[in-house]
């Protein structure tokens, strides 16, 4: 695919005024988006989001939800999100489709950006962060209801996957042991979805790659700046939580990573959940479904997903490791009933 052909015509679809003069990838070569630093004469420069993930309609549609969040967000997170560029008031977005190549451009303003978190957090970094996460989702609540609707919910994801289970392509994927696997794990998470009543949970933004890489923090540890929205979604606010225990784990973030349990049964998650708590309270069924909001995620963006998200060597890496390590921990592994007796929830 050549990249800088598609994002120069998006570019003159866009503004044709402006000539481009340099196209830099800066893309972090772990997912299969690619994202560019934009060049032009004048010496302005912007940032190319140029994607082949999911579905044009989705990808749209997120990014319209995103821009009204942006817009709605009051003090202290107005100006917490990497704006999209809009052209007749709409974001502007380039679908590019000829023969077997489809794929879709967005450009932003660059981020503003302070400092990065630390690979491995201190306990004073922990509950600052889990203050500032608590204060964010507060905001995006207070908003949610003014936002445009997105098609996708969490069961429309998973009978996709259960629907796919069925076809002569994941069934050339996966031996016929690890399609029954899937179907028990998805059938698992709907009855659980049901069982502790999610569909009561209010739907807010949720960004869910909370990795350190996306975001950046004032020297006073406050949240400054958000960009890369490949994982968004309207959905329960403890979509975020399993990538927050990434961040505050012991291990840290690591270059060569895999998606185990373990961070969600660490004292140090439970310390961020407490501070959270304090801001933003939890309920009981809210921390019960955060086993299953792992479940999705390796089910969703691990296994229906990855190979179209992830590129190869990460994509193959990390669905072995369900089948072999996530899959098998969740029903085993997670003990919710420790973050209520901390969090002394009734």
């Amino acid at each position: 695919m050549d990249y800088s052909r598609i994002i120069k015509k998006a570019w003159k679809d866009y503004d044709p005024s402006k000539t481009i003069v340099k196209i830099q990838d800066i893309s972090a070569m772990v997912s299969t988006n690619h994202v560019f630093r934009i060049i032009f004469e004048d010496e302005d420069i912007v940032i190319a989001k140029l994607s082949f993930f999911g579905k044009y309609e989705h990808f749209k549609e997120d990014h319209r939800i995103i821009h009204a969040l942006a817009n709605n967000l009051l003090y202290p997170f107005e100006n917490l999100l990497a704006k999209s560029l809009l052209k007749n008031n709409r974001v502007y977005t380039y679908h590019h489709k000829t023969g077997k190549v489809d794929t879709w451009v967005v450009f932003y303003n660059p981020a503003r950006v302070q400092n990065r978190l630390p690979k491995r957090l201190e306990e004073q970094q922990i509950r600052k962060l889990g203050q500032q996460i608590g204060r964010f989702h507060r905001a995006c609540s207070r908003v949610s209801k003014v936002l445009p609707k997105s098609s996708k919910n969490l069961s429309t994801d998973i009978n996709t996957l259960i629907k796919q289970l069925d076809t002569a392509k994941l069934k050339k994927q996966f031996s016929a042991e690890q399609i029954e696997v899937l179907r028990y794990h998805c059938e698992s998470f709907l009855k659980n979805r049901l069982l502790f009543n999610a569909f009561a949970f209010e739907s807010i933004p949720v960004f869910i790659d909370w990795n350190i890489g996306n975001f950046s923090v004032t020297p006073a540890l406050k949240l400054y700046s958000r960009w890369d929205y490949d994982w968004f979604r309207m959905s329960s606010r403890v979509m975020d939580f399993y990538f927050l225990s990434r961040v505050v784990s012991d291990a840290g973030d690591k270059t060569v990573f895999s998606y185990l349990i373990g961070p969600l049964n660490e004292d140090r998650f439970i310390i961020f959940l407490e501070e959270y708590h304090k801001i933003n309270p939890l309920t009981v069924m809210e921390v019960r479904f955060i086993r299953e909001v792992y479940r999705f995620f390796i089910l969703n963006y691990v296994i229906k997903d990855g190979t179209h998200f992830f590129s190869e060597q990460y994509a193959s890496k990390l669905q072995a490791e369900a089948f072999e390590i996530y899959l098998p921990s969740i029903d085993r592994d997670f003990d919710p009933e420790k973050i209520i007796e901390a969090l002394h929830i009734n």
